[in-house]
């Protein structure tokens, strides 16, 4: 079941503009200051809450909970000097009953150092990015209404920091700057549904933003594999080696690691990384990969590895990503990522080379092609998600083709809830791809045998293989047409001649 995207607005989008306010007029100036610092209190009340969630569960088990963040009794928060308090004072629950002032108090000297130490000792994700935050509130006062507008938000989303965070940036006028901007989260669920992650899987995401497609294909794998994921051998993958994620921006690196520990993945190998340059020397690691890489920018040719360079001679990079792909996954692995539409049809000898090595060297399986308007308010631009399996050896017979023409929003700016939905039938469709073989091209999917890309020049644009049916339509004759307003005067006139009379 594909899960619809909420995305931020109306009651949660008023809750967030007072937050923000209110720190803004607490002097806090810095936007980028302001998104991080709302961050770190939704992290620790998200915390709490799965706590809570986690105790009850146990209670009503009659079991004890053995493995919490929040322990019994006394919490040391250093020992040089040594500073300690109780556990449950580190808690949202109880702290945000506090008087202002020891609210503040509790905060900046306990609460916020603990959640900087979480995972002390292990090199992990989230210990690494969060070991230079700063508690930056002000005063005891902001502090106390920004509680409360937390407080006051409906925190069961499944990733309510990545949405705030997501219209955060876009506040400031960041998102879409270079290309970045959040995948919806209906549309990362879709893609996950297709490719069907399990506990076997090296998952990837090179270009992770806020982790969306990790943090989904966790979800999924959770939700599919419960009983196999009680095996401690399939827990510690699915906690350390089964998610990597990379990025060049510490803020998205640190909610990443935030999100992913919130839902029980604490130690993902979340790294900061430039994925298309020689740096990463990362190659045939992964199982399967699903990316949103940025579709607007360039980057210096020479920092560029070369064995993506020896695949197409670039600097865009949407190009260079796919080429990366090819390279990251194992032999047999699979990728889906979005693309802008450009990337299907462009003329260039770099784009021609991509496409031809997918068709050609790779097994190109999918292009979904998606419409305009799905990611705004952010962008406009036309894009599909392409879906490969890595061979190094060709493959490719026939591809599936699919036309999406509703994602269940609108497609204006507003992007309000609509009836008209394609992505559960993309989804079941997708999964039984043989009985898709008898389908025309009149209709909204269908195959188009590899020979037929090659004679196309490997154009992967749906519009170059769908067939319109135009239905011839019958006119009236000029005669016909002519003696019906003959007709329709002498009506008239016989009206205008019964008005006068009248008067």
């Amino acid at each position: 079941m594909v899960k619809r995207d909420k995305m931020i607005k109306g009651e949660l989008k008023n809750k967030v503009d007072s937050i923000w306010d209110t720190m803004w007029t607490g002097g806090i100036t810095s936007p980028v200051t302001v998104l991080e610092q709302i961050t770190y209190l939704m992290f620790m009340k998200l915390l709490d809450d799965n706590q809570l969630k986690a105790e009850a569960s146990a209670n009503a088990l009659g079991v004890t909970l053995t493995k919490k963040v929040f322990g019994d009794g006394i919490c040391v928060i250093s020992e040089n000097p040594r500073v300690e308090t109780e556990y449950k004072n580190l808690r949202w629950n109880v702290f945000h009953n506090f008087e202002p002032s020891a609210m503040f108090s509790n905060v900046q000297n306990y609460v916020f150092p603990f959640i900087k130490q979480i995972g002390e000792g292990k090199d992990t994700a989230f210990s690494k990015y969060m070991k230079d935050t700063v508690f930056l509130i002000p005063t005891a006062k902001v502090l106390a209404k920004v509680v409360d507008g937390i407080d006051a938000m409906d925190m069961n989303n499944k990733d309510i920091m990545g949405d705030v965070y997501e219209y955060l940036l876009g506040k400031i006028a960041s998102a879409g700057e270079n290309g970045q901007f959040r995948t919806p989260r209906h549309i990362i669920s879709m893609m996950v549904n297709l490719m069907k992650p399990t506990l076997k899987d090296r998952i990837l995401d090179p270009a992770m933003g806020s982790a969306g497609f990790l943090l989904e294909a966790s979800n999924y794998v959770s939700e599919h594999y419960p009983k196999e994921l009680m095996k401690k051998e399939n827990a510690e993958h699915y906690k350390t080696k089964m998610f990597s994620g990379f990025d060049t921006d510490q803020s998205m690196l640190r909610i990443g690691a935030m999100n992913m520990m919130l839902h029980g993945v604490e130690n993902p190998n979340i790294k900061y990384q430039d994925s298309l340059s020689g740096d990463n020397t990362e190659r045939g690691s992964y199982s399967l990969i699903m990316a949103n890489p940025p579709f607007t920018g360039s980057v210096f040719q020479e920092e560029i590895s070369k064995d993506i360079l020896g695949l197409t001679k670039t600097k865009k990079t949407e190009l260079l990503f796919m080429a990366l792909f090819t390279k990251m996954l194992e032999v047999g692995g699979r990728c889906a990522s979005i693309v802008p539409d450009g990337v299907l049809f462009g003329s260039s000898a770099a784009h021609r080379a991509i496409r031809k090595e997918l068709v050609e060297n790779q097994k190109l399986v999918a292009v979904i092609s998606m419409p305009a308007g799905v990611f705004r308010p952010y962008a406009g631009v036309s894009t599909a998600v392409v879906v490969f399996t890595k061979t190094n050896a060709g493959g490719t017979d026939k591809v599936w083709f699919y036309d999406m023409k509703a994602d269940g929003f609108s497609l204006d700016d507003k992007r309000t809830a609509v009836t008209e939905n394609d992505i559960p039938d993309i989804v079941a469709r997708f999964s039984n791809l043989e009985a898709e073989t008898e389908r025309e091209r009149t209709e909204q999917s269908f195959f188009v045998d590899k020979q037929d890309i090659v004679n196309n020049d490997y154009n992967l644009s749906i519009n170059k293989y769908k067939e319109v049916v135009y239905v011839p339509v019958e006119y009236p004759s000029t005669a016909e047409i002519m003696a019906d307003l003959h007709t329709l005067e002498m009506e008239i006139t016989k009206g205008l001649a019964e008005l006068e009379e009248m008067l």
